[in-house]
């Protein structure tokens, strides 16, 4: 089949690229900074936010991943979220025009959202049917209520796309765990390794995951499904808090020990990785509802065993 992956060229779009040209698909990757690659799939030029050329690419194809998106690992200034806001938006909205304009459209548009779209809560998991959509939490920072925004305001570009002949789903997508360079995984890692990888702010808070192998898989999934549309979780069913994942991936890296830090202490890791202290401290306790009631399982459930395969990997 012919997929077309807008934005494609991070993390997880190397990931799935990489899966899809292995497997033989036909791959076109979006991009605003398209070079040849030796993987097999195309480049093309686009913007992430005007109709161009790249267009006549989704007419005829017969999946469009839309992944694009201005990356969350940064300082949570005004400026910065005003640019995941426009930058998600505007690319859905776009990819929705081509869509609607092309004379043979995809049979489906999988389109990036996030976890983050669920409230922060430590009492119970979050599932599309029951969990909580989050903004009105007492106590949190007013800019993660602004996060939860951008996801619904992300999702909505989706859903109102004029799409009547292309099927719909918006891929709340916890943190996806691969052992390339530059991920997550690597800078998680990275802390685990040097021994800093402890409970932060006492390690109550819920991290969701799911394995790179069994992300791909379920989109896979998804698109072999026509029976699913809209809001999906891509998460595994065993989120932990977090002093238990770093306890997990210290032992995956053989690391004896790793120091806590406070909410002071975070604050100052995140300002040296311009990255912002939402990614450490809300609660994100995901479960997939929807696709284990369709029948998907997953290889790697449950986080330890997972982390010890993402090492050996990594290491090799």
């Amino acid at each position: 089949m012919k997929v077309v992956i807008s934005g494609g060229t991070g993390q997880v779009g190397t990931v799935l690229d990489r899966a899809l040209t292995g497997d033989g698909h036909d791959v076109v990757v979006l991009t605003r900074s398209p070079t040849r690659s030796p993987g097999g799939e195309r480049q093309v030029f686009w913007d992430g936010s005007t109709l161009g050329d790249w267009a006549a690419e989704i007419d005829g194809s017969d999946v469009v991943i839309n992944l694009a998106g201005r990356s969350v690992s940064c300082r949570y200034t005004a400026e910065n979220l005003e640019a995941m806001m426009n930058s998600r938006v505007g690319s859905a909205q776009v990819v929705g025009d081509a869509i609607a304009r092309a004379a043979r459209p995809p049979r489906v548009w999988l389109q990036m959202s996030t976890a983050t779209i669920y409230a922060h809560r430590f009492d119970a998991p979050n599932d599309e049917h029951d969990g909580l959509i989050g903004g009105t939490e007492h106590g949190v920072p007013d800019y993660w209520a602004y996060s939860v925004k951008i996801a619904q305001n992300w999702e909505a570009a989706q859903q109102q796309a004029v799409t009547p002949h292309t099927r719909k789903v918006a891929l709340r997508s916890a943190m996806v765990m691969s052992p390339d360079r530059g991920g997550v995984f690597d800078v998680l890692s990275r802390l685990a390794r040097f021994g800093l990888g402890g409970p932060v702010a006492g390690g109550r808070q819920y991290i969701s995951w799911i394995h790179d192998h069994d992300f791909v898989r379920a989109i896979l999934f998804l698109i072999e499904h026509d029976d699913l549309a809209g809001p999906v979780n891509l998460a595994a069913p065993g989120p932990l808090p977090q002093r238990e994942f770093m306890r997990d991936l210290r032992q995956a890296w053989r690391m004896p020990f790793g120091l806590p830090a406070t909410r002071g202490m975070a604050e100052l890791g995140a300002f040296a990785l311009r990255s912002d202290t939402e990614l450490l401290l809300k609660s994100r306790r995901v479960i997939p509802g929807r696709l284990t009631a369709a029948g998907f399982t997953f290889d790697h459930p449950q986080w330890q065993p997972a982390a010890t395969d993402l090492v050996a990997r990594r290491r090799r």
